[in-house]
């Protein structure tokens, strides 16, 4: 039974969103849920409500902050918000990534991320502690990619590495306002955004357990949540070698976004 009768998720329409929208369902629970597509968001919380839980689906993109606020100002108290909206891209066949790709890419992962959590902070500054002197926890989907150089993916890698550094660092300020900001960086996930990816793959998992991976890293009050561990210390590793962009430089490429050949 999850502890949180109350969370928000962006990115809930499909993929990992959905799966821990899923995972977190029960009767009892609301989710509120924001996605950019508004059919496959109604489709999710249909799922949620099977489940017996309250879903309400919230078209939007969190790369507008006014309305991303207002959103998740409206949507209070919350107990957990998950900061999960995110899109990939690359530099398909050796190509640069072009201006345009590169900023939506930030805009999205880094920017979205921030238009989600530092309004959920405030509002959960506002929130009456529970018995363990907590009034909410935030997570932040990074990933592994943000653990090296990724010349394939380089907007990708760079916007989760900012994501990643950012809440760990801002971390000890939230505990002190008695939330629990936890960085999640996973590795290859089976969704929507990784089927266009061209090459193998390590340690591909499907969504479902990936969300149950998340959900106790959150119940056991971790900072950071890595997973596959291996798959982490390896990205470290690499990332220390001297030659690490030259070796990275030979792994496959993410495409391009679709809007931006």
């Amino acid at each position: 039974m999850t502890p949180y009768k109350t969370a928000l998720i962006t990115g809930a329409s499909s993929g990992l969103g959905r799966a821990l929208a899923e995972a977190l369902a029960g009767p009892g629970v609301t989710l509120h849920l924001g996605g950019r597509d508004l059919p496959r968001l109604e489709a999710a919380a249909a799922a949620v409500r099977a489940k017996g839980a309250t879903a309400l689906p919230h078209a939007l993109d969190v790369t507008n902050a006014p309305a991303t606020r207002a959103w998740i100002e409206q949507a209070g108290p919350l107990a957990l918000v998950i900061a999960n909206a995110g899109i990939s891209g690359g530099t398909g066949q050796g190509q640069s990534e072009t201006e345009r790709q590169t900023r939506a890419i930030f805009a999205a992962n880094l920017d979205g991320a921030l238009n989600t959590i530092l309004p959920a902070l405030d509002v959960m500054a506002t929130q009456s502690p529970g018995p363990d002197g907590r009034r909410g926890t935030i997570a932040a989907v990074a990933s592994i990619a943000g653990f090296l150089p990724t010349p394939g993916a380089p907007a990708y890698g760079a916007s989760k590495a900012a994501l990643d550094a950012w809440t760990l660092a801002s971390a000890p300020a939230a505990q002190a306002r008695g939330i629990h900001l936890v960085s999640i960086c996973p590795g290859f996930v089976r969704t929507p955004m990784t089927a266009a990816n061209p090459y193998k793959m390590p340690g591909l998992m499907d969504a479902e357990p990936a969300a149950a991976i998340i959900l106790r890293g959150l119940a056991q009050d971790r900072l950071r949540i890595v997973f596959p561990w291996w798959m982490g210390v390896l990205a470290r590793s690499i990332a220390l070698l001297p030659n690490a962009v030259r070796l990275m430089s030979r792994a496959g490429s993410k495409p391009v976004l679709p809007d931006h050949p």
